[in-house]
């Protein structure tokens, strides 16, 4: 089957690169004729206040790639969609409404000449802008099905669109597997907040429960997209400031089994969620994790054996579970507990979902 997958991939970084790179390579490798079509610019910078782009890849790049897509060039649009008429199917990686403009483009550019899925990683944004779902119930009504990745968002986009909406669990798109980690004789006294930081993930939530939790530090490394200002007057509030290192900025991939090597567990206090690569990333630097029961987080953490789960946006709840993981014995009990994630069985229920979508 040709297959054209339209959606970032290196040099953009983040979840939504790796996963469209991985997803070409498995296409492939399963004897599809698969291309990537991605982008030279994909947001303007007052969209996506973070990093955009890399100078080393984070995976092994996807040779057949074609980077013309312009934000600022809407007639790309239209003769990208134009280019794959020849295809047997295309696949739109929705990551944002921001997107929705350009894949109309290339929807018009198709002329209904062959099938299309929106892979949808979110239907609608965790923070919503009023133009959101009229933007995605536009696109979602003029494919031929959707692919999302937890129950929740299928009745999102059940929501917008008559189109079969299938499901199917977001499959490992992992870097290279680092070596085995050794068990710490003593807990570090140091818990983990990685990735971008935004206002659903937590971050203020879990400064408030550390403040309840003494002899107890935290690292916070990855993007701020806006409030690291406010972010470090919080801490100060707290009386955290000895406690609590910030690291804003991209974590490059060289950087990151460094920071999990130093870390007694990772903390995802997200209040909601759809699906999230990383427990399994904390699982394969052989980390626990304490996560909230929000979106998939829940599906991945074994409670009491290679981590804690807690209720959502509690506080307390949250100092409470901390306080546990660092009761006598429990951070190495966790940590033997640990088991990397087999990527194999994920992704053929994955190619098999979005074939038949």
């Amino acid at each position: 089957m040709r297959i054209a997958l339209v959606g970032p991939t290196y040099p953009y970084k983040g979840g939504g690169a790796q996963h469209t790179t991985e997803l070409a390579h498995r296409l492939r490798a399963r004897g599809h004729d698969v291309v990537i079509e991605s982008w030279r610019a994909q947001y303007p910078s007052f969209l996506y206040p973070g990093q955009q782009t890399i100078d080393s890849p984070e995976g092994e790049p996807y040779p057949g790639t074609r980077r013309d897509l312009d934000w600022r060039r809407p007639d790309g649009w239209v003769r990208c969609g134009r280019r794959l008429r020849e295809a047997d199917l295309v696949v739109l990686a929705v990551l944002s409404p921001v997107q929705v403009p350009a894949y109309l483009g290339i929807l018009a550019g198709l002329r209904r000449r062959t099938r299309v899925v929106a892979l949808c990683h979110n239907v609608l944004p965790h923070e919503r802008k009023p133009y959101d779902a009229p933007l995605m119930r536009a696109l979602l009504r003029r494919v031929d099905g959707v692919l999302v990745h937890s129950q929740e968002q299928a009745g999102l986009a059940a929501g917008l669109t008559g189109a079969p909406v299938r499901v199917a669990a977001l499959a490992p798109h992992l870097p290279a597997r680092p070596s085995a980690a050794s068990a710490a004789a003593e807990p570090y006294g140091r818990l983990l907040f990685f990735g971008i930081v935004r206002p659903y993930k937590g971050l203020d939530l879990l400064l408030r429960a550390l403040a309840q939790v003494p002899d107890v530090g935290l690292t916070v490394a990855g993007e701020f997209w806006g409030g690291l200002e406010e972010t470090r007057a919080l801490v100060a509030e707290l009386g955290l400031d000895g406690r609590v290192e910030l690291r804003p900025g991209y974590v490059a991939a060289e950087e990151v089994p460094g920071l999990f090597a130093r870390a007694d567990a990772l903390v995802l206090p997200y209040r909601s969620a759809t699906a999230s690569q990383n427990v399994w990333l904390g699982h394969e630097h052989g980390v626990p994790v304490i996560a909230t029961r929000v979106g998939a987080l829940a599906d991945n953490v074994a409670d009491g054996v290679d981590g804690l789960l807690v209720e959502p946006g509690s506080t307390g709840a949250l100092a409470d579970a901390i306080k546990r993981f660092y009761e006598q014995g429990t951070p190495a009990r966790l940590r033997a507990g640990v088991r990397p994630v087999d990527p194999e069985p994920h992704w053929a229920a994955y190619l098999d979902a979005l074939l038949e979508a």
